[in-house]
């Protein structure tokens, strides 16, 4: 079985910082694209930041400049570095893997969420 599983959310004040992580595990052949996405409240899920096998990344306008996304492809695992954190970027942070896992072909792997709380 393969999972993503997040960590590192929880309740800073505006200005601060926070570093989401997720590691994926199970029978993993390769992984692709590792991504991050997020879901505010009565909101629809939106892309945050991805981030290629080969370090290529790709960021929302709103978290440009604020937000970092880097990987460690020895570990399988995806990093979102938060700062300047605004109330707005409150949300339920969901980590996304394209891969292929053996036996099972290409799969599209989400976490469970991890939630960040931005307020005074």
């Amino acid at each position: 079985q393969v999972q993503l599983v997040e960590s590192g959310g929880g309740l800073v004040q505006p200005g601060g910082s926070l570093r989401l992580s997720c590691a994926a595990s199970g029978s993993i052949l390769s992984i692709n694209t590792m991504g991050w996405y997020r879901q505010a409240p009565e909101k629809q899920r939106e892309l945050v930041a991805t981030i290629t096998s080969d370090g290529s990344t790709n960021y929302v306008d709103s978290v440009k400049g604020r937000f970092t996304i880097s990987r460690d492809n020895a570990k399988n695992t995806v990093y979102l570095q938060m700062n300047s954190l605004k109330s707005e970027d409150t949300a339920v942070y969901y980590c996304n893997a394209d891969l292929y896992a053996y036996g099972r072909g290409y799969l599209k792997v989400w976490g469970q969420g991890t939630l960040v709380t931005v307020s005074s």
